[in-house]
């Protein structure tokens, strides 16, 4: 395929128009069963692709549950549904959605509390992904909109508690903005795939994403504690994982974001310092807030435990990994590999820039490490070709990769 670029869609157009309301106006909030009835029967005789969204409570409660869910299809306008007032669950719309292809943008973030509520799409188009694949800098959904419609979207409450009822206005006018002109890019992001030759590409990638498996649970999620590198002993380890998974146990129970229970900086030093009575704790930083004084006996049996574990039940000094060590170390463990590495990072920068591509969507980071510290027996393209493919990579990526990153593992092969 001959270098492509994406066209500077938008780039003639006056300055771009905000939006400040729905043309139709905000709906009514549908939370009863009834009306969750009438809004499936507008969708179901609604006409082409529906735009979805959905809002949570990130940061401030422990689920990922949706708390507000909108949609938008022509010939039945916007409907916003508050999937928390409707006992029984929202059920009717799944007949209404089946034939419509679903308009998401970073669909990712909003297919798995969609899946709590049993909506799952049967076709789906990713805004986000396509102005990716489409080579576009900026990929925010204001930012796609302007560029390539010429409008402004009234941004401004995505951080919101959603969890808060009633929702004030200026909330659903955010929110029904958000799927206002979201089938429209669609639309426009579609052909500006097709002029690049990549729309096929686009079509895999949507496949993908929508029946991708949810990612299972970590097996050591508390080394993700912000400042732990800061933490140099097992037994400060113990500690930060005790304090941890105390904090996880009493967020998940109260369905409470656990950085609002106790920030990560305060299990840090928690850790380090290792207090041993209240006084100890509460003379620490956050320790000595109100709230925390009335935690102080759950924070300090969780530091007794972890002063009491034997040495063997002490955690290692890096999380367990079934991958390659860390790209940093494999000159000193393999220089062969590295070289590989390197050659193969260089081949697909290539290819990538070549197509307007991100390389991380050309080819995951971790499958090309992976597959140059552990490459086949034999390195042509074909056999590459079939170990990306086993790994997950899509058609069009082995098509373009598979040849320049055979040649790759071929730099240092002994």
């Amino acid at each position: 395929m001959e270098s492509v670029r994406p066209e500077s869609v938008g780039s003639d157009r006056p300055e771009p128009v905000l939006l400040t309301e729905p043309a139709d106006g905000v709906p009514p909030v549908v939370d009863t069963p009834a009306a969750l009835s009438a809004a499936a029967a507008a969708l179901a005789g609604g006409r082409g692709p529906v735009a979805v969204d959905t809002e949570r409570a990130s940061g401030y409660r422990y689920s990922q549950r949706a708390y507000l869910v909108q949609l938008r299809r022509e010939g039945a306008g916007t409907v916003l549904v508050d999937p928390v007032a409707i006992d029984g669950g929202l059920d009717p719309l799944i007949p209404a959605l089946a034939d419509a292809e679903w308009v998401l943008h970073a669909a990712s973030q909003d297919l798995p509390c969609l899946a709590e509520l049993d909506l799952r799409p049967s076709a789906l188009f990713d805004t986000e992904l396509a102005g990716r694949l489409a080579g576009f800098e900026r990929v925010s959904l204001g930012a796609l909109v302007e560029r390539v419609l010429g409008y402004q979207l009234e941004k401004g409450h995505s951080a919101a508690d959603w969890s808060r009822r009633p929702l004030p206005e200026e909330w659903l006018v955010y929110a029904a903005l958000d799927v206002e002109l979201l089938t429209d890019l669609r639309s426009a992001m579609r052909d500006e795939l097709d002029r690049q030759g990549k729309l096929d590409w686009a079509v895999e990638e949507f496949e993908a994403v929508r029946t991708a498996e949810p990612p299972g649970p970590r097996s050591e999620p508390w080394r993700r504690t912000s400042g732990i590198h800061r933490v140099r002993s097992p037994r400060q380890l113990a500690a930060v994982r005790s304090l941890w998974q105390a904090r996880d146990d009493f967020a998940r129970e109260r369905d409470i974001a656990p950085g609002r229970v106790l920030p990560d900086s305060a299990i840090v030093q928690a850790a380090q310092t290792g207090p041993k009575t209240e006084g100890e704790l509460t003379a620490l930083p956050v320790f000595g807030g109100k709230q925390q004084r009335r935690r102080a006996s759950m924070w300090l049996q969780a530091l007794r435990a972890a002063r009491r574990l034997d040495n063997d039940e002490l955690p290692a000094a890096s999380a367990p990994h079934d991958g390659p060590p860390p790209a940093n170390r494999w000159a000193d463990r393999d220089p062969d590999a590295a070289a590989r590495l390197s050659a193969a990072r260089a081949a697909l920068a290539e290819i990538a820039e070549r197509h307007s591509l991100p390389t991380e969507n050309l080819l995951l980071p971790d499958l090309v490490r992976r597959t140059c510290w552990s490459p086949p027996e034999d390195r042509d393209a074909g056999s590459v070709a079939a170990v990306l493919r086993d790994k997950g990579a899509r058609e069009w990526q082995i098509g373009l990769t598979a040849e320049a990153l055979g040649e790759a593992l071929r730099t240092s092969a002994s």
